[in-house]
C-alpha cells in the first residue's frame, strides 16, 4: 500500500499485516468510535487549560509541556503502532492541553475567533468527507503524491522559520497580515484540508485490507493530527483577516 498521510507509510502497513493473526481486523466503525474517544479527550484537555486561563492562572508552562509530550506520544505512535491504544489517547490529552491555552490566547485578542475556527474546521471535515465518499474527488496516486509533496514543503518552511526564530529572524510573509501573508495561509489551509482525503483513504484501505485491530487507533490518531493542524491554520488565517 502506498504512502498517504505524513504519519503513515508502506512500512507501517507491512508491519501491521505481520501482526494480524489473532488480533482481529480493523473496521471503519471501530475507527470512527476511537476517533470520537480521542476527540473527547482532546476537548477535555482543552477545556481544562481554557478554564485555567480564564481564572487568571498562567498556562504557558502547561502549553509547552503539552506540545512536547504530544510530540513524544505522536512519535511513539508512529514507530510503535501496537501500543497506539495507549499513546493515541495520551497524544489527544496532551495536545488538548496545548490547544486550550493557544485558543484562549487567540480568543482574548480576537473575541469569537475560536468558535469560527471550530465551525470552519468541522465544516471542512464534513465537506471533504462528502467529496470522498461520493468519489467527486478520488485519491489517485498523482493526487496523493502532490498533497504529500506540498505538505512536506510546508513543514520544511515551518521548520526553517522555527530555527531562524532563535536568531530573531522570520521567513518573510508567512506571519504577516498582508495579501501575500493571507494568500499563504489560505494555501496552507487548503493543503491541510486535502490531507483529510489521505486520512479517509488510509482508513478505508486499512479496513478493506484487513489490517489488525490496533490500526483503528492509528487511523483515528492520524485523523486527529490533521484536524489539529487544520484548526491551527484556520486560527492563523482568521487572525490575519481580523488585523486588516
Amino acid at each position: 500500500m502506498e504512502s498517504r498521510n505524513p504519519v503513515f507509510g508502506q512500512k507501517l502497513f507491512d508491519r501491521a499485516r505481520e501482526d494480524l493473526v489473532g488480533t482481529g481486523a480493523m473496521t471503519l466503525g471501530g475507527t470512527v468510535y476511537r476517533t470520537f474517544i480521542l476527540l473527547a479527550l482532546m476537548l477535555g484537555g482543552a477545556a481544562y487549560t481554557w478554564s485555567r486561563f480564564e481564572s487568571g492562572a498562567s498556562v504557558y508552562g502547561m502549553m509547552i509541556a503539552g506540545v512536547v509530550l504530544a510530540l513524544i506520544a505522536a512519535l511513539v505512535t508512529i514507530f510503535v503502532p501496537k501500543i497506539a491504544f495507549i499513546t493515541a489517547p495520551l497524544y489527544a490529552i496532551f495536545e488538548g492541553l496545548a490547544l486550550g491555552a493557544v485558543s484562549a490566547a487567540f480568543e482574548i485578542q480576537y473575541p469569537g475567533i475560536v468558535l469560527n475556527a471550530v465551525l470552519i474546521t468541522v465544516g471542512t471535515l464534513f465537506a471533504m468527507l462528502l467529496l470522498y465518499v461520493t468519489r467527486i474527488v478520488k485519491v489517485t496516486p498523482g493526487l496523493r503524491t502532490g498533497i504529500m509533496m506540498a505538505t512536506f514543503s510546508i513543514m520544511l518552511v515551518y521548520l526553517f522559520d522555527f530555527v531562524l526564530g532563535f536568531f530573531g529572524v522570520n521567513v518573510p510573509f508567512i506571519h504577516e497580515s498582508g495579501l501575500i501573508g493571507i494568500g499563504i495561509s489560505l494555501f496552507v489551509v487548503v493543503i491541510a484540508s486535502l490531507n483529510l482525503l489521505l486520512d479517509f483513504d488510509f482508513i478505508e484501505r486499512g479496513a478493506r485490507g484487513g489490517a489488525p485491530k490496533y490500526m483503528e487507533w492509528v487511523g483515528a490518531f492520524g485523523l486527529m493530527v490533521t484536524l489539529v493542524w487544520l484548526y491551527l491554520e484556520v486560527l492563523k488565517l482568521l487572525s490575519k483577516l481580523a488585523k486588516r
